[in-house]
C-alpha cells in the first residue's frame, strides 16, 4: 500500500496500525519465542516519540521504523530484541529521549544496540569524511560486540533505498554511492544475498535509470522463453528425484539487472550475449541416515547422469563453505537447448542460511566446537580495532581489504585447511597464522618447492613457512602483503618511518607540480591517484618517497595530455534555468537543482574526467571542486563511486543539453573476420557517412581475426550508437563496443 498525502489523520492512524500488525503477523509466524508485549511497548513508545514528524515523502515518520522492523524479522529472521531495536533506532537521534531512557524502559541489550545505531547515524560518510570514518570505526567496534547493530543498519539502509525516489537527485547519488561502496559488500559478507542483490539493483536503477529500464524490459520479454527452457530442463530431474522419494523444490532463478549490466560492461557484450541468465535451484529435505553433504553429491550424480557437466565449473561449497557461511553445490551442465545451465543444490538448512544469512547461520550453530569462517572474520575485525590506523580513513581502507576479498583455500604442512583472501601472498599467510611467525619469516615452501615471501598463493596450495630468529621485518613487506591484518600490523611497526617517507614523497610531488604551475589540491589529486593507481594520497606519497614512481610523468604525461587535448579545455556551463540574463551563480550552488551542461553559457566552469570520458547522452554526475568548477564523471565510473562515498556533500546532479557544437573523444573496440577491404569500408563509414574525425587507429590481425581500437571524436552517445549499428552491417565485422580506456 502506497502512502497518499491526502490522507486524513484517521486514515493515517489506520495505516500505521495496519503496517504494525503486518510486521507483528510475520513475527507470530516465526519460530522465535513470542514476546508480543515488549514489541508492542516499543512500537507505542516510538510512535509517541515521532508524533507529528514526517519523512521527506510526506508520510508519518513512524512508518520507517516499522518497515525496518519488518525487514529485520521477515528478511533476516531476527527476534524480539532486534525488532524492538529497529522500532527504536531513530528515537535517541531525532527526539529528546536518551539512551538512559531506553535502558530504563527496555533493558541494557536493546539500549546498547540503539546506542550503537545512534553513533553511526547519518550515513557512513558525512560532510567531514574523517569524522564519518571515525563513526565507521565505532560501527565496527559495536559490530564486533553485537552483530545485530550492523544487521539493523543494513535493514535501515534497504528501506531508505526502497524509498529513495522522494530524495533530491544529488542526495540520491550520495546514498547510492555509499550503498555500493559499503552496504552491499557488507550484506554479501554477512550472507544476506537477497538483500545484497536488491541493494545493487536499486543503486543501478537510480544511477542509470535508462539502462535499468531497458534491461528490465528485456528480462520481461525473455521470461516466457526462459520459463520454457526451465520446464524442459527440470522435468527429467524432478521425475528422478520423485522416484528416489525426495521432498524437494525446483526454483527458477533469473540473473538480476545489476548483475547482467556488470557482465555486459565487464565483457563489452550486448544483453543478447549474456547466456547465463537462468539458474536452476534444487532445495531438498535431507533423508535420515545420510549426511547433507552425501545427499548433495547423490543429487549431483542424478543431474550429471541426465546432462553432461562442464569440467571446469563445479563449485563445492559443501565441503568447504564460503567465509560468509554459504553452503551449496553448484554444477554447470549442457542443457538440451544447447546452452550451459547452472544448477544449485542446497538442503533446506543451507537455503535458509543463504537467504537469511547470519541469523540462520547462528541458529543452526549448535554444538559446533570449531569457529566458522564467519566467526574468524569477526575476530579479524576485533584485531584490527585493537591496533587501528592513526588515520581513520586509512583504517576504513584497510577494513575494506577484508570486506571485498574473495577466498581461497590452502593447506598447512599437516593437511589442515585454512581460508585466506584471494591474492594473498606467502607472507600474508604467515601473518594469518601468527604475527610472531610472520616477523621471522624468510621464505616458504609451496607444494614442496621453495618460493619467495611475495609468492601469490592459489587455492589448494600446501604452504610451509621457513623462519629465522635473525630475521627482521623489512619495509618492502608492506608492498608484498595484500591482506588487512598484515598491512595493519606492518604499518604499526613502521609508523614513524612511514610518516617521514610519506612527507618526503609529498614534497617531491609538490615540486613536480610546481614546475607546471600546479599544486596538490582536489583537482590534481584525483588525476594523480587515477594515473598511478592508488586509493589514497598518503599511499601515493609513500611510494613517491620510496622512489618507486616515475614522477616525470606528472609533467610529461598526466597534465601535458590535458593541455594539448582540445576536449580537456575548461568549458562553460549553464546552471539552472535557460534564462539568457547574465546572472552569476553564487559560490554555494543550490544542491536541489540539476546543473545543465551547455556549450555557450558563462556561469560555471566544468571539465570532463579523464578516468571515464563521459559524452553527451551518458548518465553523469558532477563533483564540485574547491575552485567552484565541476568535474563530470560517468555515474558508474569507479573513481566516481569512491568520490560519491567520500565527498557526498560535493555531489551535484547534472544533465547534458549540449549538442553538435563540442566534440568529445571516444574509443571503440572493433572485432571481426580479416577480409580484403574491410578496413577501407570501416574508415569510409566513419569519415564519409558520419563525418567523424578519427584521431588514432590501431588494428591487429591474427589467424584470420582482426582486433582494432579506434580513437574518434563524436558529439553524443547517439552518434556512437548509430555508428556502431552501421559498422555491424559490414558482414566481416562481428562486434563493436565503446570502451572507456585501453589497457
Amino acid at each position: 500500500m502506497e502512502y497518499h498525502s491526502q490522507m486524513t489523520q484517521e486514515e493515517e492512524a489506520l495505516l500505521i496500525e495496519e503496517k504494525f500488525q503486518e510486521m507483528l503477523s510475520a513475527y507470530k509466524n516465526s519460530p522465535h519465542r513470542q514476546k508480543i508485549e515488549i514489541i508492542t511497548k516499543a512500537f507505542n513508545f516510538a510512535k509517541k516519540a515521532h508524533q507529528g514528524v514526517r519523512r521527506r515523502s510526506g508520510e508519518p515518520y513512524i512508518l520507517h521504523p516499522i518497515a525496518v522492523a519488518n525487514i529485520v524479522i521477515s528478511e533476516m529472521g531476527l527476534g524480539s530484541t532486534s525488532i524492538c531495536s529497529a522500532l527504536l533506532h531513530d528515537v535517541v537521534e531525532d527526539t529528546d529521549y536518551t539512551v538512559e531512557d531506553i535502558e530504563n524502559m527496555f533493558g541494557h541489550k536493546i539500549a546498547s544496540i540503539v546506542d550503537g545505531l545512534t553513533k553511526i547515524s547519518g550515513g557512513v560518510f558525512g560532510a567531514q569524511a574523517s569524522l564519518q570514518a571515525e563513526n565507521f570505526r565505532k560501527l565496527l567496534l559495536t559490530m564486533s560486540e553485537d552483530i545485530r547493530v550492523i544487521l539493523i543498519k543494513i535493514a535501515d539502509r534497504l528501506h531508505n533505498m526502497r524509498t529513495l525516489s522522494s530524495m533530491l537527485p544529488a542526495k540520491q547519488l550520495k546514498i547510492t554511492g555509499e550503498t555500493q561502496y559499503l552496504y552491499a559488500p557488507l550484506a554479501q559478507r554477512l550472507g544476506l544475498f537477497a538483500i545484497k542483490t536488491e541493494l545493487e539493483d536499486l543503486c543501478f536503477k537510480y544511477e542509470q535509470p535508462e539502462a535499468f529500464a531497458q534491461i528490465e524490459k528485456k528480462i520481461e520479454e525473455i521470461k516466457p522463453h526462459l520459463k520454457t527452457i526451465f520446464d524442459e530442463f527440470s522435468q527429467p530431474i524432478a521425475l528422478k528425484l520423485k522416484e528416489m522419494e525426495y521432498d524437494f523444490d525446483l526454483q527458477m532463478r533469473i540473473k538480476s539487472p545489476s548483475s547482467i549490466w556488470q557482465k555486459m560492461q565487464r565483457k563489452h557484450i550486448p544483453f543478447e550475449e549474456v547466456f547465463d541468465l537462468l539458474a536452476v535451484r534444487i532445495v531438498f529435505t535431507p533423508k535420515e541416515g545420510l549426511s547433507e553433504k552425501e545427499q548433495c553429491w547423490i543429487i549431483y550424480s542424478v543431474i550429471t547422469n541426465l546432462y553432461k557437466p562442464h569440467p571446469e565449473r563445479l563449485r563445492d561449497w559443501v565441503t568447504t563453505p564460503k567465509a560468509n557461511g554459504y553452503e551449496a553445490l553448484h554444477v554447470t551442465v549442457m542443457g538440451n537447448s544447447g546452452n550451459w545451465e547452472e544448477v544449485q543444490i542446497r538442503s533446506r538448512r543451507m537455503n535458509e542460511i543463504a537467504e537469511k544469512g547470519l541469523a540462520a547461520h547462528w541458529k543452526y550453530k549448535t554444538g559446533e566446537s570449531e569457529d566458522s569462517e564467519l566467526d574468524k572474520w569477526l575476530k579479524t575485525i576485533k584485531e584490527l580495532l585493537e591496533h587501528p590506523e592513526p588515520n581513520a580513513i586509512d583504517f576504513m581502507d584497510t577494513f575494506k581489504l577484508n570486506l571485498f576479498a574473495s577466498e581461497i583455500f590452502v593447506f598447512t604442512p599437516k593437511g589442515d585447511i585454512r581460508t585466506i583472501p584471494q591474492g594473498a601472498t606467502a607472507l600474508d599467510f604467515a601473518f594469518y597464522l601468527h604475527s610472531d611467525i610472520a616477523l621471522q619469516c624468510i621464505g616458504a615452501k609451496v607444494n614442496h618447492k621453495l618460493v619467495p615471501l611475495s609468492y601469490v598463493l592459489n587455492s589448494g596450495d600446501q604452504v610451509e613457512l621457513l623462519t629465522s630468529k635473525k630475521q627482521q621485518p623489512q619495509k618492502e613487506w608492506i608492498d608484498i602483503v595484500t591482506t588487512a591484518k598484515a598491512k595493519s600490523k606492518l604499518r604499526l611497526i613502521f609508523k614513524k618511518e612511514i610518516k617521514g617517507i610519506t612527507k618526503h614523497g609529498e614534497s617531491l610531488v609538490e615540486e613536480e607540480l610546481k614546475k607546471i604551475n600546479l599544486t596538490v589540491n582536489s583537482q590534481t589529486m584525483p588525476e594523480l591517484l587515477s594515473y598511478y593507481k592508488f586509493a589514497h594520497a598518503d599511499h601515493l606519497f609513500y611510494a613517491a618517497g620510496r622512489g618507486i614512481l616515475n614522477l616525470n610523468d606528472i609533467q610529461n604525461v598526466i597534465f601535458k595530455k590535458k593541455s594539448q587535448s582540445r576536449w580537456m579545455k575548461i568549458w562553460k556551463l549553464q546552471f539552472g534555468s535557460s534564462s539568457k540574463k547574465d546572472k552569476r551563480t553564487s559560490v554555494d550552488l543550490d544542491k536541489s537543482k540539476t546543473i545543465q551542461l551547455s556549450d555557450n553559457s558563462n556561469n560555471i566552469s566544468y571539465r570532463i574526467a579523464d578516468c571515464c570520458r563521459p559524452i553527451p547522452g551518458d548518465e553523469v554526475l558532477g563533483i564540485m571542486e574547491d575552485d567552484n568548477s565541476i568535474t563530470i564523471h560517468k555515474s558508474n565510473c569507479p573513481v566516481a563511486l569512491k568520490l560519491k562515498s567520500s565527498s557526498g556533500n560535493r555531489l551535484r546532479s547534472v544533465e547534458w543539453i549540449t549538442h553538435k557544437v563540442l566534440s568529445f573523444p571516444a574509443i571503440l573496440e572493433i572485432k571481426g573476420i580479416d577480409e580484403v577491404g574491410v578496413l577501407k569500408e570501416i574508415a569510409r563509414i566513419i569519415s564519409e557517412d558520419y563525418s567523424i574525425n578519427i584521431s588514432k587507429i590501431n588494428i591487429e590481425t591474427k589467424d584470420g581475426i582482426f582486433d582494432g581500437i579506434l580513437h574518434i571524436y563524436v558529439y553524443s552517445v547517439e552518434d556512437i550508437n548509430n555508428l556502431c549499428m552501421n559498422l555491424l552491417k559490414i558482414a566481416a565485422v562481428k562486434s563493436v563496443n565503446r570502451i572507456d580506456a585501453v589497457d
